[in-house]
């Protein structure tokens, strides 16, 4: 190992025949790559999905609906997307919401009570998360500025983990314990996200440090905007628009790859501090909560190789190039671009293009709005056309969440955090009713599908 005795480096470059020695064990390991056909034969599913890339149903819930498709006269007709938050529809509440504050900790209440608050149990609420939005100065010195990351997912997991060792009671998973510990990490979590970036940019980037306290009487939304500015301040605008997209991002259904992380885990009789970090660990994927990112990036790409916005033929030209991968990661996917269970639209983009478009013509960015607004209408056509499909195909939340957080200076480390903070609502749900309704322990099965050998002593082996 090439590290000095003394020295702080516990992860370190391996010496040249020991990375030799590893791509040797490598290479065997290649060898045994399993037969594709076995998942045939076999009727594997697949991510836990059946052939026609439908989730394979394994769990109850009322927490929230996604919708998809209508039944009509027996069949299965596509239909705008829908989302429900326990019964009600997003596009309904979203429209309740106007011209208030606290729609996210509205929602929250929402989803983890299951009904909607009077105004008292509202403002009980609110004053609830605000009295929990604390950190010490030792916690925020000891845990996150020591060792900062440079992916504040990972800090965010450090973080959460280590609440375990400040909590009297971490491993009581009664209901009402675990509730307590749900109310405090979602109010802790927009503090720690904020101050692990902050940590970072100064330890990492040599920049200025500055930590600031939530104020008490803002919102979620407010506060994440005022602790990241400088000067501390914000437009009612821009903090609706992160309010609208905490709000959209909050929940999905049980099946969605963290939440569905979130209820094994629970499943199992661990504590919420594990469960949470689990989740975390889930949405830091880039084929998850990271996906917003990645379309940043490709947009970033694309502007790169088209001057003109308006040429339409350029766009269709270049789109296309992603999609027969000789463009951009040459993966042949157009992110933000699709979805595993809507068609014809994902509620939450429609809700947020809305919401993009509006604070584009505040931030006098209505240019680069109306070109992604083009990318998005010609990547479908060039994606069905490429792929031959017949089915409608729409873009998805994360097409415009990237756009937005870029007009709100929202930097891109913490593009996934923000879908940490809204998500932990919904997990925090979907844990409670896992405990709650005292479900059996989630152990799906795996086939063997290697064969059975001798055993071999050591000094006969080749």
């Amino acid at each position: 190992m090439l590290n000095e005795m003394g020295t702080d480096k516990e992860i370190v470059t391996l010496e040249e025949d020991e990375q030799e020695l590893l791509n040797g064990l490598l290479e065997n390991m290649n060898k045994g790559t399993i037969d594709s056909s076995l998942y045939v034969e076999y009727d594997v599913k697949r991510g836990l999905r059946d052939s026609n890339g439908k989730g394979v149903l394994t769990g109850l819930t009322e927490i929230s609906d996604v919708v998809s498709y209508d039944i009509i006269d027996g069949k299965k007709i596509p239909c705008d997307g829908k989302l429900y938050y326990h019964n009600y529809n997003i596009i309904d509440l979203i429209n309740g919401f106007e011209n208030r504050r606290n729609a996210f900790e509205e929602t929250t209440y929402l989803l983890l009570f299951g009904s909607l608050p009077n105004k008292e149990q509202l403002d009980r609420f609110i004053q609830l998360i605000s009295d929990n939005q604390t950190l010490s100065m030792n916690f925020t010195r000891d845990v996150i500025m020591k060792a900062p990351s440079s992916n504040i997912m990972n800090a965010l997991q450090k973080s959460v983990l280590t609440l375990y060792s400040y909590d009297n009671n971490p491993e009581d998973i009664s209901a009402l314990n675990v509730l307590r510990q749900s109310i405090q990490l979602i109010a802790k979590l927009p503090l720690i996200s904020v101050y692990a970036y902050c940590s970072y940019r100064h330890y990492k980037q040599h920049e200025s440090l500055m930590i600031r306290n939530p104020i008490k009487n803002y919102s979620t939304a407010e506060n994440i905007l005022y602790m990241l500015r400088e000067n501390g301040e914000f437009s009612d605008l821009e903090a609706k628009v992160l309010d609208i997209a905490l709000v959209i991002h909050a929940e999905h259904g049980g099946g969605n790859n963290s939440t569905f992380t979130t209820h094994v885990v629970t499943s199992s009789g661990t504590d919420t501090y594990s469960a949470v970090a689990a989740a975390i660990a889930s949405l830091k994927g880039f084929r998850h909560g990271g996906a917003n990112l990645k379309v940043k990036h490709m947009f970033e790409d694309i502007k790169a190789h088209i001057t003109d916005w308006n040429d339409e033929n350029a766009i269709r030209e270049y789109m296309t190039k992603i999609t027969n991968k000789e463009a951009f990661d040459k993966t042949g996917l157009i992110y933000g671009i699709g979805h595993a269970v809507y068609t014809e639209s994902d509620p939450r983009e429609v809700i947020l293009k809305e919401y993009a478009r509006k604070l584009a013509i505040e931030k006098n960015r209505i240019a680069e709005y109306e070109f992604y607004d083009r990318v998005e209408r010609i990547s479908k056509e060039v994606i069905a056309a490429e792929r031959h499909l017949f089915k409608p195909l729409c873009a998805n939340v994360d097409f415009y969440s990237g756009f937005v957080y870029d007009m709100l200076h929202i930097p891109e480390e913490l593009f996934t955090p923000i879908f940490a903070i809204s998500r932990i609502s919904g997990w925090c749900a979907h844990r409670l009713e896992e405990i709650i309704n005292n479900g059996k322990i989630i152990r799906p099965a795996y086939k063997y599908v290697a064969e059975h050998l001798d055993y071999i002593p050591l000094e006969e082996r080749k």
